[in-house]
């Protein structure tokens, strides 16, 4: 089996046994989205479900981690965190090939281009508005609470984060990027000292891991918790700015050129205050580290998703590829974000 397709008949027998129900047959469609985990829809005769699996074949030791993803979205039911419900996680790789969970289905919009070209203005600025005010719900859960107090380690959160990419980047490097080792050389030499904020990062925050309402700016549930952690919130705000850097358009889902204030979107600026003023703050300072960070990280993962591509383990092996060519722009603009104060 490729990334593409899984044996759902094996799926339907796993959860005739274990899902209280649940009855087959089941129907499975691939998303477009999720080029690391493959994500498929469950049309079954007791209802709509989700399944995401870890890929089959090599992968990179800590990646991929579906168990992780089920952890946090299930201690997140009941928080201010939008989730969807978590059904069962399946670690048995003999059913179909690798870990995989369960979740239900939920109905609702997904924009893949901030500039939310189908909405009018002020639906624009309540649908933003509505992104910050979730992400300041997950800095702000109580991660002892629900059960994640060691969901990630103690000490300097980008330390660790800038070591652990660097050695995934390593690994799954295909030819030498020398903005990438420039701007891996700076972060290391910049890295804050350590402020003692601590909270629930999601690790891949921006519009397009989250499902809204179809008649309102509320957020159903955010997805894609794989990279989540805990850590400083900061990489999830700064992640949120790295993507309005980016070109418009499918390819880049960027805001970079467009008139914010004609469409009824945020600048940078605005959207960071809005963010400090609701998690207490007075601001943020060098913000430019963080910003650069983000880019790192992403320029590390989509080298690593080049490389399946090239290993043929790929969700989506053409899009992966032309994905891995953009390493150097995002190394180059981590390396822009460093002059930013």
């Amino acid at each position: 089996m490729d990334a593409t397709t899984f044996d759902t008949k094996a799926v339907e027998r796993w959860l005739e046994g274990q899902l209280e129900g649940f009855s087959g047959p089941i129907e499975a469609t691939k998303f477009d989205v999720g080029q690391s985990n493959p994500t498929f829809r469950l049309d079954s005769a007791s209802g709509q479900y989700v399944l995401r699996r870890k890929p089959p074949g090599v992968l990179l030791k800590s990646a991929h981690a579906v168990d992780r993803e089920f952890r946090v979205q299930k201690a997140l039911a009941g928080t201010d965190v939008p989730v969807a419900n978590m059904h069962l996680l399946c670690e048995d790789d003999d059913v179909i090939g690798s870990a995989f969970y369960v979740m239900d289905f939920v109905e609702g919009r997904n924009f893949d281009d901030p500039r939310l070209p189908d909405l009018t203005t002020s639906e624009r600025a309540a649908v933003i508005d509505e992104m910050g005010r979730v992400l300041a719900a997950i800095h702000s859960v109580d991660i002892a609470a629900v059960g994640l107090s060691d969901y990630g380690p103690e000490g300097n959160y980008f330390e660790r984060q800038v070591g652990r990419w660097t050695k995934q980047y390593r690994a799954s490097e295909t030819e030498a990027v020398p903005q990438m080792d420039a701007l891996i050389d700076w972060l290391a030499a910049n890295i804050p000292a350590d402020d003692g904020k601590r909270s629930l990062v999601h690790g891949d925050y921006r519009i397009d891991n989250m499902l809204f309402a179809k008649d309102r700016a509320e957020v159903l549930a955010v997805l894609d918790w794989e990279l989540s952690t805990i850590g400083h919130p900061y990489a999830d705000l700064a992640a949120v700015i790295m993507q309005w850097q980016m070109p418009p358009g499918h390819e880049g889902r960027g805001l970079a050129g467009v008139d914010r204030a004609a469409l009824g979107l945020p600048t940078d600026e605005e959207f960071i205050a809005s963010y400090c003023a609701r998690m207490g703050l007075p601001g943020i300072e060098k913000f430019g580290f963080y910003l650069a960070f983000c880019f790192f990280r992403m320029a590390a993962i989509i080298q690593g998703v080049k490389k399946r591509a090239l290993d043929g383990n790929a969700s989506d092996p053409e899009r992966a590829a032309k994905l891995g060519s953009f390493v150097p722009m995002f190394a180059m603009a981590g390396l822009e974000a460093t002059q930013r104060g």
